[in-house]
């Protein structure tokens, strides 16, 4: 397929129809329009159904349904309308249902800004409604990259049965790259679901399927979370994912995660260029977080201090801290707000850690 000049937020939506979406259901908010906005139009295209719901509420529950029927489905959002569907992941993570769900995060707390932000990943990476649970989070780096993780989501949401959140914000949605879409799926490929509440009678040959958060016996909830929490060991396990890039030799090593994660490449090739051994590991997955990504750095014997780089006032840097063990120094640097810290603020961040070290 040839490439083709595509905002992150209608590459999203495009990939997400190609890897067999056919039901969306969402509410406008900015900056995560372009989303809707593209599937109001593709998905009657290809026999499919979008809804713009009444609220964000009414949207995660309106996906909790079609993803309780089987099928491919997703909703998208930006920070303060993901908050509004948080009671309806949690049920749809308590029932176990595979389902897409973008954040196109924006600045908080509160209705805050339209500018871009990284402050949502406690919300994302911790759960954000009631009880013990997870959400597969990915966070794409490039609008390329964007398409290609949306098609991988909705594997691993029929793979493991469980929500899966794409977590980007207002740069990814709205910058232009070019892109390759992935190829469509046949529909008739899809999983076999045969768990899904599509219609059942006496004799039809098997069993009545339920979809269900709610388990009133103490002992039946316990089992339950205890079988999600292995689910979760596994994926954890499995799915962690990052890239590193000029780590080999680095004394100084460079986090940071989607877009935010671009600006630290160029500084690190910058103080690269004036002999500083400096090295970026970018998270793909935030949940579940890549460990052994800052593991196998730190085993080499090279790293210093790992300094952590976001667009909020410090969240991922707690799961580096977890992964870091206290091995060796991890500073955090970041803006917020919408305040975008820039490739010369953070190569005299570099710069000032490499006169202390």
């Amino acid at each position: 397929m040839a490439r083709i000049l595509m905002k992150g937020n209608e590459a999203i939506a495009e990939a997400a129809i190609q890897a067999g979406c056919r039901f969306f259901f969402g509410y406008p908010i900015t900056p995560q329009n372009q989303i809707p906005e593209y599937m109001s139009r593709r998905l009657p295209q290809v026999g499919g159904c979008y809804i713009q719901s009444e609220s964000e509420l009414a949207a995660i529950n309106m996906v909790y349904g079609a993803a309780g029927a089987g099928a491919r489905c997703m909703t998208s959002s930006s920070s303060p309308g993901i908050s509004l569907k948080q009671e309806g992941i949690s049920y749809i993570a308590g029932a176990e249902l595979p389902c897409l769900i973008v954040n196109m995060m924006r600045g908080g707390p509160g209705l805050g800004g339209i500018q871009p932000s990284q402050a949502d990943y406690f919300q994302a990476t911790r759960g954000g409604g009631n009880g013990d649970y997870r959400l597969i989070v990915l966070a794409p780096g490039s609008v390329q990259e964007a398409a290609t993780l949306t098609g991988k989501a909705f594997d691993l949401a029929d793979e493991y049965r469980m929500p899966v959140m794409m977590l980007g914000d207002g740069f990814l949605g709205q910058m232009m790259e070019p892109v390759e879409i992935p190829e469509g799926v046949d529909l008739k490929d899809l999983p076999a679901k045969p768990w899904a509440a599509q219609g059942w009678t006496p004799g039809c040959g098997r069993e009545r399927a339920v979809i269900n958060s709610l388990y009133l016996d103490p002992a039946s909830l316990e089992k339950h979370n205890q079988h999600l929490q292995e689910k979760y060991d596994i994926i954890s396990a499995k799915e962690a994912s990052a890239v590193c890039e000029y780590t080999e030799d680095a004394e100084i090593i460079l986090t940071a995660y989607g877009t935010m994660a671009r600006i630290v490449k160029s500084a690190v090739q910058l103080a690269r260029k004036e002999g500083i051994k400096a090295g970026l590991i970018r998270p793909v997955t935030l949940w579940p977080f890549p460990n052994a990504a800052f593991n196998k750095v730190l085993e080499g014997g090279n790293t210093k201090v790992i300094l952590t780089v976001e667009m909020s006032m410090g969240q991922m840097v707690e799961d580096v801290r977890l992964a870091v063990e206290g091995r060796v120094p991890t500073p955090f640097y970041g803006r917020t707000g919408g305040m975008v810290p820039s490739t010369e603020d953070v190569l005299a961040e570099i710069r000032r850690l490499k006169e202390a070290l």
